[in-house]
């Protein structure tokens, strides 16, 4: 059934689950069903000033509500001196979140060491203290605290290469480390559970947090890492705070599924002491959200006896596009991730060949030359969506000749 990104934010809400896991492919809505969450929750109300005397117009919704998402990442951007080329900056764009998270909060030395241990330990930021500069006109001004973040790479013979660039991936990981080092803060108060006891108030109203995609660009250890570390901070907490993590990382989905979605218990080190956490199957659910061809958007409950499998997904994509007809050059796309992945995991040398067989026992040559002309138009000309009955055609013998030849499961397989 067809919804909004509003409608399916209601429900959502509407379940009590303390985590809610969402699998989509990049582009299907994951952040701005974000978005929607956020106005469902905590509507943005007219700014007010805060006891500080700040303007503050996202208090209300902070104290609900807490994400990261695609916009968290845009409050950091590159100066990337190109006038001398010697002081690359990454710059915190003027924020009550940051400055609440880092000056506020003292988790400048927490993010550091989480970015670190994602990515490299002599990678190392340095977040800048106040002072005094001169702009081009000749006026000076003052540079606050913690705006802008340099980093430097240690080499291990006692020199460090200073003021580099980090690549677009460490730039997301170090953004998240920030965020998930206030997370550690919050989880930590909120599990004082008396309300005097605690060292801060400002948590006491947080209902949501809601995590888009924090594993852009990791490897697969550091991902995995990553995913272990949330898993045990989630389940560390002993609040009434409920989590909505989404992903387009089929990987990352699996892993949490695993963590949350089965009873399970372990014990981790915690505090100077193992600390025994128990988790319940009915405490988590997992989803699927999926864009549909009239813009709208269905989100499917996931089972939680099984993995996700991003590949029995796209087969079963094509299954239902074969069938229908209605074929686009985008499939040939779908079919040749499927191609690539599988000849890797099975050993083959090329994904061709996986293809249907001719007479001297080669790669059906056109299967092969219409997946790489619609995965891989390099012209104009062959921008048309338009294809012929026969492309068409050709898209069903390879799906259906890789289901049979290489017995990926299907619901028929089990039935049998």
């Amino acid at each position: 059934m067809s919804q909004t990104l509003a409608q399916i934010a209601e429900t959502l809400k509407a379940n009590d689950k303390k985590v809610q896991l969402i699998y989509a492919f990049n582009g299907s809505g994951k952040t701005r069903l974000s978005r929607e969450f956020k106005e469902l929750i905590a509507p943005k109300q007219p700014s007010r000033e805060d006891q500080d005397g700040d303007q503050d117009e996202d208090q209300p919704a902070r104290n609900k509500f807490l994400y990261y998402n695609a916009f968290t990442e845009d409050l950091f951007y590159w100066d990337n001196d190109l006038k001398d080329d010697t002081e690359r900056k990454l710059i915190i764009q003027p924020n009550d979140y940051t400055q609440w998270a880092l000056v506020r909060q003292g988790q400048d030395q927490n993010a550091i060491g989480h970015f670190q241990r994602y990515t490299n330990d002599k990678l190392t930021p340095r977040f800048n203290q106040e002072y005094k500069a001169t702009d081009e006109d000749g006026k000076e001004r003052t540079i606050p605290a913690f705006s802008e973040i340099t980093f430097s790479f240690e080499r291990g013979d006692n020199q460090q290469d200073d003021n580099i660039k980090i690549s677009k991936g460490e730039e997301s990981n170090f953004i998240w480390s920030i965020f998930y080092a206030v997370l550690e803060e919050v989880i930590g108060v909120l599990n004082v559970a008396e309300e005097s006891d605690r060292d801060t108030d400002q948590f006491n109203e947080l209902e949501y947090i809601f995590i888009d995609d924090p594993v852009s660009s990791l490897d697969d250890n550091h991902l995995i890492e990553l995913a272990a570390d949330l898993a045990t901070m989630i389940k560390f907490n002993r609040s009434d705070i409920r989590f909505i993590i989404s992903t387009h990382n089929p990987l990352f989905f699996n892993l949490l599924c695993n963590e949350f979605c089965r009873s399970n218990r372990r014990s981790v080190w915690r505090d100077g002491e193992f600390v025994q956490l128990k988790w319940k199957q009915h405490w988590a659910t997992g989803y699927q959200l999926e864009k549909l061809e009239d813009g709208g958007h269905s989100l499917v409950t996931q089972p939680a006896d099984s993995p996700f499998a991003y590949h029995l997904h796209l087969l079963s994509r094509l299954g239902e596009v074969v069938a229908s007809g209605q074929v686009e050059k985008y499939h040939f796309n779908l079919l040749r991730n499927i191609l690539e992945k599988t000849a890797v995991f099975l050993g083959y040398k090329n994904w061709e060949d996986l293809l249907p067989k001719v007479e001297d026992g080669g790669p059906n040559p056109y299967a092969k030359r219409i997946i790489n002309f619609a995965s891989h138009s390099k012209h104009s000309g062959e921008e048309s969506a338009f294809l012929e009955t026969r492309d068409k055609k050709m898209l069903g013998v390879v799906v259906e000749h890789v289901l049979a030849q290489h017995r990926f499961w299907t619901d028929g397989a089990q039935d049998a």
